[in-house]
């Protein structure tokens, strides 16, 4: 039988080891100094280990220490942690961390978490994963003054992010990235399929953050296998607001994506770069997307002759340089416009359009083929993102 536990700063690690399939820990308000050690925990489908605040309007306060992440998971499945505060006082280490000895970290839910201030350099992280991680659910959560947002794989392509869900966070005033997902060079045949990586509704923005060497894009989406176990993975990116970068651009990706019902609004830069990093740009669709950028709108960079599919289509692009490269129709293209760089994203559409004769409906056979895309909604298949509910909810929550 599933146990709730009740704990306060002095007492909830004695705890931890405890607890079994459905079980809950639940916290005190008041400061934690001990950190979060979730090792050597499995739950079960279906029946979650949840360490969790007891009243989540009064989050449990966990205090960085020096040489220790603060919640450090090694060896887990199935663990489910949400309504918690990680405050990291600017200690270089960081807030949420898959450690890299680690085997596995497994079906992890990060679910309304606050991590602010793990912003000693580049290096600390919000939320990092340095070993296999499968299934993981990343959402609602509010990252802010980190030094990178979100970090899940290894710099040299091992240990690999599969199958998850970023949906709803909001990552504001980063050093480095948003959000990176690195490169993977290899997969184990367990994986075999599909598995692809779902990001929507979430809010990237970079706006206040200082151009230099630590430049970097708001998102940058590294490739998935290049055979084997893997190779078909997508990223499917849709109903984000990508805002600000002075330095790059606001997402970078290669590999294979479907990107779509996007806002991207640069004053100071480029909006979209698909391009080589550590491989090429795949198969990718671009479409339904609303541009506003004072540089480079869309722009799609192959290595030689792609033999790749990359349809940029259906877009609303006001920028310097709306779209170069791809495979191009239907696009709506105008002048940068700076007057719509502050209205509400629900507005950008209605303040691009404002004078130009309003486009038409996409053709029904370009409507067919991009409604396999889930959440496109083809009854409004005109130019430009349709702003789904789920971004204006992320929008709306003012957050502690």
């Amino acid at each position: 039988m599933a146990i709730d536990y009740h704990a306060g700063p002095d007492d909830y690690r004695a705890y931890l080891q405890r607890l079994q399939p459905g079980d809950r820990l639940l916290l005190q308000p008041g400061d934690y100094h001990h950190g979060l050690p979730l090792h050597r925990l499995s739950g079960e489908a279906g029946q979650p280990i949840v360490i969790a605040a007891a009243n989540s309007a009064a989050p449990p306060r966990f205090i960085a220490r020096p040489r220790a992440n603060t919640l450090s998971l090694v060896d887990v499945r199935y663990i489910s942690v949400r309504d918690l505060e990680l405050d990291g006082q600017n200690q270089p280490v960081d807030a949420v961390k898959a450690e890299g000895h680690s085997r596995f970290a497994d079906f992890i839910t990060l679910e309304r978490l606050h991590i602010h201030d793990h912003a000693a350099s580049q290096q600390n992280v919000g939320i990092s994963t340095k070993c296999p991680a499968y299934g993981w659910v990343i959402r609602d959560n509010r990252i802010e003054r980190v030094g990178t947002g979100m970090y899940l794989g290894d710099s040299d392509g091992s240990d690999a992010f599969i199958g998850g869900r970023i949906e709803g966070n909001r990552i504001t005033h980063t050093l480095g990235y948003s959000l990176q997902i690195k490169h993977q060079k290899s997969r184990p045949a367990e994986f075999a399929g599909r598995h692809d990586t779902l990001i929507r509704y979430n809010v990237f923005s970079k706006q206040g953050s200082l151009p230099g060497p630590q430049a970097r894009p708001n998102v940058l989406l590294g490739h998935f296998p290049l055979s084997g176990a893997g190779s078909e993975d997508r990223y499917l990116i849709q109903g984000n607001l990508f805002a600000h970068n002075s330095g790059e651009a606001l997402l970078q990706a290669e590999g294979r994506i479907a990107l779509y019902n996007n806002l991207f609004v640069n004053g100071s830069g480029d909006a979209i770069h698909i391009q080589p990093h550590n491989d090429v740009p795949r198969d990718m669709a671009i479409f339904s997307n609303t541009v506003l950028s004072s540089g480079t709108g869309i722009q799609v960079r192959s290595a030689g002759g792609t033999v790749y599919r990359q349809q940029v289509v259906g877009n609303l692009v006001a920028a310097a340089q709306p779209v170069q490269g791809g495979a191009t129709s239907h696009n709506q293209t105008l002048a940068y416009r700076a007057a719509c760089l502050d209205v509400r994203p629900s507005e950008l559409n209605r303040c691009l359009l404002a004078g130009s004769r309003p486009p038409p409906r996409l053709p029904a056979e370009l409507v067919r083929e991009l409604d396999v895309y889930p959440e496109w909604d083809p009854a409004t298949a005109s130019y430009g993102a349709r702003i789904p509910a789920g971004l204006l909810q992320t929008l709306d929550k003012a957050g502690p």
